[in-house]
């Protein structure tokens, strides 16, 4: 629909005239809301990329900023780490007692290959991630203190970007984001994420997660880019296994366990660049459905530089 969509603009901006080509280096990106890159950092280079949102839902608000921090070790390997704060507000309870650490994550991306002008093949990169589980999950005195999942989590993933000339001359950059999250086991204490209660003690074991996405960013002058994300992710069923242990009476067996989901959902997005190396992005996630998904809308703005 996107594609048409675009392709119906560059034929009316066309009109009778031959368009000029727009060049490669013409076009300034920031890049989409969700969609990784496959692109690496040229050798010594830096990206710093900051993320304020607000995942708003029926009864709640999470604030957060999620930074993407990168350095190119070599013209072909990126690494960097993604920290991550947040703060919950709720309807039904009381808030967070302040601003907490979410789980942080490693990550290294090494290329493949590189697209080049007149050649069909995309660049291509493969992608490392390491979730570091350092936000709060269990030993909760407020639910919205909850930041984390408590187990460590390794992520797989195969990201493409290529390129296509519209009818009008004008760039549309395409990118494509296969994942699969292997989650390890945590340990759960107490009141925690994972819907124990006080007096819990046993273990969590998140399921396994496949994610797939992909976003278009049309060059519409060298600093407007107008961007549109799609995604739908699967998770599998979690289990939780323990007893708690009421005061004064036997310890219970507590057999918990949260079903498979299907979350899908789209993020459009503004971008603009104030040069090839600065660029601010303004758009917002909407899930808008799937199987045990919560419906919500996330505005987000975001600033790029790279040096």
């Amino acid at each position: 629909m996107l594609l048409l969509l675009l392709s119906g603009m560059g034929a009316v901006m066309a009109q009778d005239s031959v368009p000029s080509r727009q060049s490669l280096d013409d076009a300034w990106w920031t890049g989409p809301m969700l969609a990784n890159s496959a692109e690496t950092l040229p050798q010594g280079h830096i990206l710093v990329e900051p993320y304020f949102y607000d995942v708003t839902s029926k009864g709640s608000d999470a604030f957060g900023s999620r930074a993407y921090v990168l350095y190119g070790l070599t013209d072909r390997l990126t690494v960097g780490l993604i920290p991550i704060i947040g703060y919950n507000r709720v309807s039904n309870g009381p808030n967070s007692s302040g601003i907490g650490l979410g789980d942080q994550i490693l990550q290294a991306q090494y290329r493949l290959t590189r697209f080049h002008e007149g050649s069909w093949l995309p660049t291509l990169a493969v992608q490392l991630q390491e979730t570091l589980p350092t936000g709060r999950y269990d030993r909760l005195a407020r639910a919205s203190d909850g930041m984390g999942g408590g187990a460590w989590a390794t992520t797989l993933g195969l990201n493409a970007q290529s390129y296509f000339w519209m009818p009008n001359g004008r760039l549309l950059r395409v990118r494509l984001n296969l994942t699969r999250t292997f989650n390890g086991d945590a340990d759960v204490t107490g009141a925690s994420v994972y819907g124990t209660a006080p007096g819990f003690r046993g273990t969590a074991r998140p399921g396994d997660a496949f994610y797939i996405g992909t976003s278009a960013e049309y060059s519409l002058t060298r600093r407007w880019v107008l961007a549109l994300d799609l995604f739908r992710s699967y998770g599998a069923a979690t289990r939780v296994d323990g007893s708690t242990d009421p005061v004064d009476a036997l310890p219970v067996p507590t057999h918990l366990q949260a079903g498979p989901s299907d979350v899908y959902g789209y993020a459009p997005a503004v971008e603009y660049n104030f040069s090839a190396n600065l660029g601010v992005l303004l758009g917002a996630r909407v899930i808008v459905g799937g199987h045990n998904a919560t419906h919500s809308v996330t505005p987000a703005i975001a600033i790029n530089y790279v040096h």
